[in-house]
């Protein structure tokens, strides 16, 4: 059964544009981090460009996942958008931990930093990534991929704004080791973040089930089907942050012919799709005969 989740296509044309707007912002901000001497300012450029990585990745995946299934590749390609996502936090998680400690070297052996460079150079970072947020600000709940890329543009956005903040108490108290101190924030902000759409990415690729959905409430439900005595060998998982799949065996009261397991299997599908937003069922029916008289087994 069908189920519209609205419509999931992304603009291309919009991640190209982000795209190139981070590519801007960090070979700016790295040129102005080398010359002001700002460690928070080369932290903000090597998050804008893990950004475009991650943007770049997004693009690829939504490209794959859109090819058609194959004999070889029988779900198809859509698993590319959740492996990107995963590659995404993975780097941005080895990035963090990196400027971590980055920062604390700098914050043990503090550097004069030229504020101004790093003011205005944070306020290109925060108008940029503010518009790239806006271009994929209607974007972001169409899956998994693009929500990933829509984060980390709204995390450059705060760490940009972080950057500014430092530059001010710099350029106007001279407290230079505020420097390592925005660049932890950045990077506990970034770590933080990453963690959450790591744990749903690897949710996803290992086939655990959906968080919010429960297989014994599931099993429960579909028990009050009339003729259906018990649910076992469950399996649900996600195919897609969107996609949910559902197979099991169903053990019926009675000896069913097929054109009656149909009817069955239709309003199963229909409470898994209505109820639970499962998007595809597979089911085995069942039906085991009385045991023999005097048989022992249990």
């Amino acid at each position: 059964m069908a189920h519209s989740h609205g419509n999931t296509e992304v603009s291309l044309s919009k991640l190209i544009f982000t795209i190139f707007l981070n590519l801007v912002i960090t070979v700016a901000q790295i040129i102005g981090g080398i010359i002001s001497g700002s460690l928070a300012l080369i932290s903000d450029a090597i998050h804008n460009f893990s950004d475009s990585i991650s943007i770049i990745l997004a693009y690829f995946a939504q490209i794959l996942s859109s090819k058609p299934s194959t004999s070889k590749s029988t779900f198809g390609y859509k698993r590319a958008e959740i492996l990107a996502a995963f590659i995404n936090a993975l780097s941005l998680i080895g990035i963090s931990v990196y400027l971590v400690f980055e920062a604390v070297d700098r914050f043990v052996n503090p550097q004069e930093v030229d504020a101004k460079w790093m003011f205005w150079l944070g306020i290109l970072g925060l108008v940029a990534n503010g518009i790239s947020v806006l271009v994929l600000q209607h974007e972001r709940h169409k899956n998994l991929n693009i929500k990933a890329a829509y984060l980390h543009l709204l995390g450059d956005a705060l760490t940009s704004l972080a950057v500014v903040l430092g530059a001010l108490v710099i350029w106007f108290y001279k407290i230079y080791w505020i420097d390592a101190v925005v660049t932890i924030l950045i990077s506990i902000y970034l770590f933080v973040h990453t963690l959450q759409l790591l744990k749903e990415s690897v949710t996803i690729l290992m086939q655990m089930s959906p968080a919010d959905l429960d297989v014994n409430t599931i099993n429960d439900r579909l028990s009050q089907i009339e003729n259906v005595q018990n649910i076992h060998h469950v399996h649900l998982w996600n195919l897609t942050d969107k996609l949910i799949h559902l197979e099991c065996h169903i053990n019926l009261n009675d000896d069913l012919k097929i054109s009656e397991t149909n009817k069955i299997f239709e309003l199963v599908r229909k409470i898994l799709h209505d109820e639970f937003d499962v998007e595809h069922v597979t089911i085995q029916f069942e039906f085991v005969t009385e045991r023999r008289e005097g048989c022992e087994c249990e």
